[in-house]
């Protein structure tokens, strides 16, 4: 009748444990940084430092920003096993007032696929 068989995953989380065991992990040091009170019109950076605690070379492929105000740097080159990096984020509050929160989200060759951290400033007026 043209109806293809679905076939049920071999974990109820959707992924087989031995491929899961064989995959880059990303682990951040943190994945919240506050910039505390920030004068409108400030542009901050803060790295977001990680290490590959997995058992195969990390590939990040997209970071996307939730705001224009927020720019990132990730590394371009695949991180084995065992070593570390960071994602270095820029905000720019010109355009802010009072307590803003952003998140970027990490796009990697993970599970699940997506990472995210967040920024947040209380940004006062000068």
């Amino acid at each position: 009748y043209g109806v293809e068989i679905i076939s049920n995953p071999a974990t109820a989380d959707g992924i087989d444990k031995n491929v899961a065991e064989k995959m880059p992990v990303l682990t951040f040091e943190t994945v919240t940084h506050h910039f505390g009170k920030v004068i409108q019109g400030e542009r901050l950076s803060y790295s977001f430092k990680f290490k590959n605690t997995g058992k195969s070379n990390l590939i990040i492929s997209y970071v996307e920003t939730s705001c224009g105000c927020t720019t990132s740097s990730p590394p371009k080159e695949p991180i084995a096993p065992g070593e570390s990096g960071e994602i270095k984020v820029t905000f720019d509050s010109k355009t802010k007032n009072g307590e803003v929160t952003n998140q970027v989200r990490i796009t990697a060759n993970t599970y699940p696929v997506n990472t995210n951290l967040t920024l947040k400033a209380n940004v006062i007026r000068p």
